[in-house]
């Protein structure tokens, strides 16, 4: 049997069909690229989540025993629910040269590009393999390709660099900065809200906290920072408060959900630290005055590491020479890149569509888009079937 060939516009079809929203299973989207893949003879290896309805797949295109060139994607999206679609956000609807669904330009464009032109790299004697790293859960925390990067071969088989196909316009871009998302559970204890000194207020406490957190903000804006993003600075975001039962009861228990977005030369672990501090020699010591059970408990719930710019990095030189750019850039947005580099990796970040659209109702991609990330993938391929060059 023949084994089927998609034109990159035909190949988006099928996968924005697939509703991989990251509260569902991503593993219909997963069998299907297996599938494709093993028509043309390339074997795909799946890692799961704990539940194991959601997989990352990664597959090798050319010699396994030798580094290569990973195209990394995220195949979940984030959901339509209350949005004012005009179209079906599963259907991919062309209109005035515009592909309108559902992950068309965050991220599945640029893989379905990439399995487009999968038969093509097949028949070429390619020096450099070419990796497919597709992950899920990357819209909640960058959270699967973690187990993906853990399970990347070693050796001479480690692969050389990566390119992490997000939506820069075919820009390339070398940083980003970090995503650190909190859970913070204040504990206090109830009382009449007419005897205010039998209690402990976790609202009012709550605030007290909150109140540092600003005073964190204003510091890092105060800093200078770095002039390549905008804003320059780390930016601090408390983003939900509950709390409370009553307006005449003292708050027992209060949670508070905020994030930092900073910059690569800030340290995390020292934002953490002094949060820890402020909470441990000003907050604690107040409730335990009146409550020795009170307790303020920080989790950690994301932890996106910054993308910084690397001297001298392959992965951005080739992409340079891909996209024929002259310079680099940087994005306000988070992605997997910091995580492939963390694991030391040269990685950069260049891929189809813009930004703008992504997580929008009518999210949208040009073609004029899908046919420069064709152009980029095809000289890749060229590249890849060149001596080795790193």
């Amino acid at each position: 049997m023949t084994p089927p060939r998609f034109t990159p516009v035909e190949m988006l079809r099928r996968l924005v069909a697939f509703d991989t929203t990251s509260a569902r299973s991503n593993l219909p989207l997963i069998h299907f690229v297996r599938d494709y893949l093993a028509a043309y003879g390339i074997d795909s290896e799946l890692s799961f989540d704990d539940s194991g309805e959601k997989a990352n797949l990664f597959a090798t295109i050319g010699p396994a025993n030798r580094g290569g060139v990973v195209l990394s994607g995220h195949t979940d999206v984030v959901p339509v629910i209350g949005q004012p679609w005009s179209t079906d956000p599963w259907v991919v609807t062309e209109k005035a040269e515009r592909l309108y669904g559902r992950g068309t330009a965050d991220m599945k464009s640029f893989i379905a590009i990439a399995l487009a032109l999968v038969p093509e790299w097949r028949e070429m004697p390619l020096e450099t393999p070419i990796h497919l790293a597709l992950s899920y859960d990357e819209e909640v925390g960058c959270l699967g390709v973690r187990r993906l990067i853990e399970r990347l071969p070693e050796g001479a088989a480690r692969p050389r660099l990566v390119i992490v196909g997000e939506p820069t316009e075919m820009r390339v871009v070398t940083a980003h900065k970090g995503c650190y998302l909190y859970r913070t559970t204040v504990t206090g204890l109830e009382a009449h809200s007419s005897a205010p000194r039998r209690g402990v207020s976790a609202i009012m406490e709550a605030s007290r906290l909150i109140g540092f957190i600003g005073r964190l903000a204003e510091e890092h804006a105060e800093s200078g920072g770095d002039p390549r993003f905008d804003p320059p600075h780390t930016t601090f975001n408390v983003g939900i408060v509950e709390g409370g039962t009553a307006f005449n009861i003292i708050a027992r228990q209060c949670r508070i959900v905020w994030e930092f977005r900073a910059v690569p030369t800030d340290d995390p672990a020292a934002i953490e630290a002094r949060l820890e501090r402020f909470v441990e020699t000003e907050l604690l010591p107040r409730m335990r005055a009146t409550y020795p059970e009170a307790s303020v408990v920080t989790e950690r719930v994301v932890a996106m590491p910054a993308f910084a710019p690397e001297r001298d990095s392959p992965a951005e030189a080739l992409a340079r020479r891909l996209t024929g750019a002259n310079g680099t850039g940087t994005v306000a947005f988070g992605t997997e890149a910091g995580l492939f580099q963390t694991a030391g990796i040269p990685t950069v970040v260049c891929g189809p569509g813009s930004i703008d659209q992504a997580h929008q109702p009518d999210e949208f991609i040009s073609l004029g888009q899908v046919a420069a990330g064709e152009r980029f993938l095809r000289r890749l391929g060229e590249w890849c079937a060149a001596p080795p060059v790193f």
